[in-house]
């Protein structure tokens, strides 16, 4: 399923952190990774202060190459300087990369997100799958530091949907990890409070029969993929807060969902149900486009 990965790295402990977890997408099929580096400004002197740089980042960047390289990856190593999201897209493109790994820390609702501009931006224009590598953090003697962690996605994956076509493709993911081994898989539909409005018990209860439905289809058929945990939740309410939610609540191990749904507006992406749960949700995020 991602047989070629590109993994974004901006050398520091969590991004190391990131590069450790990536060796877990074995289990999905990857052999080969590519390490791309690219620098937060750009170095327009293409002389001296270039080759300096670069000689004092190498000693790291070769680090986290040899993780991969320890780890039974076939590694490409490439450190770029720009400072764009175009080069990690367009790196993914030249490299036919399957799937774009990133780095981020989760935040409640109420603070501010730790997903960095050139996040947001990667996945906002993404035409591969994008995944968003929680890390975690804790309190050591009154320092926030980096949690070791390690990263099984298969553990218990979440899968919203609102049965859109992006929805429907980003379940054909779901149903390549049900075949290489999930664990547990929980279904949600959110019913929309905001569209739902004004609508009768009547209607409501008969777009209620309707969506579980559908629910109860693909947990049939996870089962016939030998999953034999999978649960259908349709809480009523906000999509983004009772995602973000559910992963609070629950030790999710990876969200997967489409990143545009009914209604997607290109400009609006940033305030997009996908991108909300990228920003604050406890989870690892795997983010499906859509077909261009």
């Amino acid at each position: 399923m991602f047989s070629n990965l590109l993994v974004a790295t901006d050398l520091s402990l969590p991004s190391h952190h990131v590069v450790c977890a990536s060796a877990s997408l074995k289990q999905l099929g990857a052999k080969k990774a590519v390490l791309l580096y690219c620098f937060k400004y750009p170095l327009d002197d293409s002389g001296m202060l270039a080759a300096q740089v670069m000689k004092s980042i190498e000693p790291e960047f070769n680090s986290q190459k040899k993780v991969l390289v320890d780890k039974g990856f076939e590694v490409l190593g490439r450190m770029i300087p720009v400072a764009s999201y175009f080069a990690i897209n367009n790196e993914a493109d030249t490299e036919d990369c399957s799937l774009i790994v990133i780095g981020s820390a989760g935040q409640t609702m109420s603070k501010a997100t730790r997903l960095g501009g050139v996040a947001s931006a990667v996945i906002h224009s993404a035409t591969r799958p994008v995944l968003i590598f929680r890390v975690k953090f804790a309190e050591d003697g009154g320092k926030t530091v980096c949690k070791e962690c390690s990263f099984d996605m298969l553990e218990h994956i979440l899968f919203p949907t609102d049965f859109s076509s992006t929805s429907e493709r980003a379940y054909t993911y779901v149903q390549k990890m049900a075949d290489c081994g999930a664990k547990q898989i929980t279904l949600m539909h959110v019913q929309d409070k905001v569209k739902l409005d004004g609508k009768t018990e009547k209607d409501i209860a008969e777009f209620n029969a309707i969506d579980i439905g559908r629910l109860e289809r693909l947990k049939t058929d996870l089962g016939k993929r030998g999953v034999k945990n999978v649960s259908i939740v349709m809480p009523y309410g906000l999509p983004k807060q009772e995602i973000v939610d559910y992963t609070h609540r629950n030790n999710i191990s990876l969200v997967v969902m489409g990143s545009q749904g009914r209604g997607y507006v290109k400009e609006f992406f940033l305030g997009s149900v996908s991108h909300t749960a990228a920003r604050y949700s406890d989870s690892s995020v795997l983010l499906i486009p859509p077909l261009r």
